[in-house]
């Protein structure tokens, strides 16, 4: 099972790919999604997005963002 993950910001789609996981700096504390997560929406703050996309983990630094997490859906607004 994967993970459908959209990264967006004001310039465009910054990626879209199905991954194993994605690893975010939440406002409280940094979390990790896998497949079957809880939904949730919360604040992102500076620091990586690291994401797992056929067996190579990549990093994407951001300034800020959102991000919606539902039904192995993991949508997200940056600005990097």
């Amino acid at each position: 099972m994967s993970i459908q993950l959209h990264i967006l910001s004001p310039e465009g789609t910054l990626v879209q790919a199905d991954v194993f996981l994605v690893s975010l700096p939440g406002i409280v504390s940094p979390f990790t999604v896998l497949p079957g997560h809880a939904a949730l929406v919360t604040a992102l703050v500076k620091g990586d997005i690291r994401y797992v996309e056929d067996g190579n983990e990549k990093r994407l630094p951001i300034r800020e963002g959102f991000v919606e997490v539902r039904d192995n859906k993991v949508k997200v607004c940056v600005e990097v």
